[in-house]
């Protein structure tokens, strides 16, 4: 028979997981969280600051950013090297010591994009603007083509890197990983993060 010692040394070691995720929030939790904001993951001279469009209600519920279940952001992240493990979206404040933050265009909570109208999108980009000047991140990456387009007043927007900058910041464009955006699966968002991980390097 083998010892107690033995056995539990030939058990293959635990992989690293993070704390436990918190309890999810109740249908009228995220009800009443329509026209809420959330808190920006933010620091100064971040290596990219990564802009969503606006809070989803579920996000705004929980406090998290990009949260809600069937959301690619923290996936696609980890995958392409932005962080060690799958973080939680409770566990958003780690990225910060990696250089990596995250605010929105708008921060009005919507159960969809739809309903951002496109003068918030432009008192969006001055907000952002601001915040862009006083935190100096090297890379501003927006997380969604329309979102984006609608507050620089474009018709048109490329994925990947721009030409333009921002406030001194680099710019890059980001497919929006909302598990609603049907044009792009979760390996096509990893190797466009992966793209903008090895340009900021």
């Amino acid at each position: 028979m083998k010892s107690r010692a033995a056995t539990l040394s030939a058990r293959p070691p635990k992989t690293e997981r993070g704390p436990r995720p918190p309890s999810r929030p109740s249908a009228a939790e995220i009800a009443a969280a329509a026209g809420k904001g959330i808190r920006d993951v933010v620091a100064p001279n971040l290596r990219v600051l990564f802009v969503g469009i606006n809070p989803g209600l579920y996000t705004a519920a929980t406090g998290h950013h990009f949260a809600r279940p069937g959301n690619r952001f923290w996936p696609a992240l980890h995958a392409a090297g932005f962080s060690a493990r799958l973080l939680h979206p409770s566990e958003q404040r780690a990225l910060l010591a990696r250089g990596y933050g995250i605010t929105n265009l708008v921060n009005r909570a919507t159960a969809t994009a739809d309903e951002v109208a496109p003068r918030e999108f432009v008192a969006g980009r001055q907000r952002l603007a601001a915040k862009v000047r006083r935190l100096r991140p090297k890379v501003v990456a927006f997380l969604g083509v329309g979102a984006y387009c609608h507050a620089f007043g474009l018709k048109r927007a490329a994925l990947g890197e721009q030409p333009e900058r921002f406030e001194d910041a680099r710019v890059w464009v980001l497919p929006n990983p909302s598990g609603l955006n049907a044009n792009y699966q979760l390996a096509a968002l990893v190797a466009l993060f992966r793209a903008l991980k090895n340009a900021t390097d």
